[in-house]
């Protein structure tokens, strides 16, 4: 099966989700900032980076993310699904990839609404929303931030959080670590810094699934 057609049968999958709210992960829990481990190499988990999930998880599923990715929008609910079902093992570090037209702008809306702790909600509603202001070519980027403001934005905070240049900052680092990590799409994900060995939702489920029962074999010790 073709890359194509796995996002196709996931952008199916994700339209049923999203409209029903089936898999929940804790919205409040983003960390500030990820804290490199053993397991995965600098340059995939940085101190900037937002982490939903135990801080101290022994499982760490790195996302390189563009918010204007419609193939990122077709993961996330399978991604909600890993993480509700080891809410204890696994976290969540994004990194940025904005591969796409406004996809930095996006990112600093994201940003900001990191600043006031509702990033998962904005989250979810530029995902879901992503079909009327992520248009390629001709992106609308007003609507994304009306989608925020509808998720519980400050806008007008948002606007002067968004021109920090701490953010500018960690969206180069972000630019150039996917870079170094030879990835050329997204979503590219790693797995307590182990690639998937194939593109798909099975194969990450499967990584994640091989790390957390190594991790609590080990623990048990």
């Amino acid at each position: 099966m073709t890359r194509r057609s796995l996002v196709m049968i996931a952008l199916g999958i994700a339209a049923i989700v999203f409209a029903t709210g089936a898999y929940i992960y804790d919205q409040g829990a983003v960390d500030r900032g990820a804290q490199s481990s053993a397991s995965a190499q600098d340059y995939l988990v940085r101190p900037h980076s937002p982490v939903i999930g135990p801080a101290n998880a022994p499982v760490t599923i790195i996302e390189f993310f563009d918010p204007s990715c419609e193939s990122c929008r077709a993961f996330y609910p399978f991604v909600k699904h890993i993480m509700a079902q080891y809410p204890k093992d696994v976290r969540l570090v994004i990194r940025y990839a904005p591969f796409h037209e406004g996809s930095d702008e996006a990112v600093s809306i994201l940003e900001a609404a990191r600043l006031q702790n509702i990033f998962v909600p904005v989250k979810e509603a530029l995902l879901a929303t992503q079909p009327n202001w992520a248009v390629h070519g001709a992106p609308n980027l007003n609507i994304a931030w009306e989608a925020a403001r509808v998720a519980g934005l400050d806008i007008e905070r948002a606007r002067r959080d968004a021109q920090r240049p701490e953010i500018a900052e960690a969206l180069a680092k972000d630019t150039a670590d996917i870079k170094t990590a030879a990835g050329k799409a997204t979503p590219t994900f790693f797995v307590n810094g182990k690639p998937l060995p194939s593109f798909g939702p099975k194969q990450l489920a499967e990584l994640v699934r091989t790390e957390v029962e190594a991790s609590r074999g080990a623990s048990v010790k």
